[in-house]
């Protein structure tokens, strides 16, 4: 179990995420991911425990029995629903000291969502015969959420204006700002992506927006970093699988 803090000060907030194949860095946990970047982009002081599943240490049953990370741990309190440490972070940590991250728009918290189904479908089938129709039930959802991204939000339309907004600009799925929308989906993407590539051969059509980004956990001079990459230039990281 290894420990890494991120903020400037010491933190009662611990964030217990699945360890990688190290023991010690963050692993390819989507959940793990989603709860580290949401805590990061609030801009609270929070420490991160990793835990190695195949050493589960005894304190961390007794912390919470019978639960496998990600978890937190807010104030002293536990919290286990990865669902509902969302909701009760965007409520405690709440404007004006902290960055709200609910999407204005309720369909960017859908976009995508069927994506990691279709995926799992595919990378977990063994019958050959299958792949294709396979892939291309991925594509397709792929696709629909490139649709998505290339659709000017309502913002971004100016309805005084004569000129026609065919296609977005925005950076992520709900406008230039991270949400939590993103937190849940960039995540998954990257895995869909890396794990395609090297089981299945499949890469992601070039033609598509590049919202292929992910978070990228990892140690830097003992403290702990996250780098966010954008739809465009986006660069790769390292992944165990």
């Amino acid at each position: 179990m290894g420990e890494k803090r991120s903020g400037r000060t010491l933190s009662k907030n611990t964030q217990y995420a699945t360890a990688g194949s190290d023991g010690e860095s963050i692993g390819n946990c989507p959940f793990s991911q989603r709860l580290f970047m949401i805590l990061w982009l609030k801009g609270v002081v929070f420490n991160v425990t990793t835990v190695d599943l195949k050493r589960k240490p005894a304190d961390l049953q007794n912390l919470a029995p019978g639960t496998h990370p990600p978890f937190i741990t807010f104030n002293g309190e536990v919290k286990t629903d990865v669902n509902k440490i969302e909701e009760f972070l965007e409520d405690v940590l709440s404007p004006p000291k902290f960055t709200k991250l609910s999407a204005r728009h309720p369909e960017s918290n859908t976009a995508g969502m069927d994506i990691f189904a279709k995926f799992s479908a595919f990378i977990k089938n063994s019958k050959p015969n299958a792949n294709e129709g396979l892939e291309r039930g991925l594509l397709k959802t792929l696709q629909k959420l490139d649709e998505y991204l290339r659709s000017p939000l309502p913002d971004e339309i100016d309805h005084n204006s004569i000129e026609d907004v065919k296609n977005s600009t925005r950076k992520f799925l709900d406008g230039d700002n991270m949400t939590l929308a993103d937190c849940n989906l960039l995540p998954k993407l990257h895995i869909v992506k890396v794990v395609t590539k090297k089981y299945r051969g499949f890469d992601i059509p070039k033609d598509m927006i590049e919202y292929r980004g992910t978070v990228m956990c990892s140690q830097a001079s003992g403290k702990m970093t996250l780098k966010i990459f954008m739809r465009k230039g986006i660069g790769e990281r390292r992944m165990v699988i």
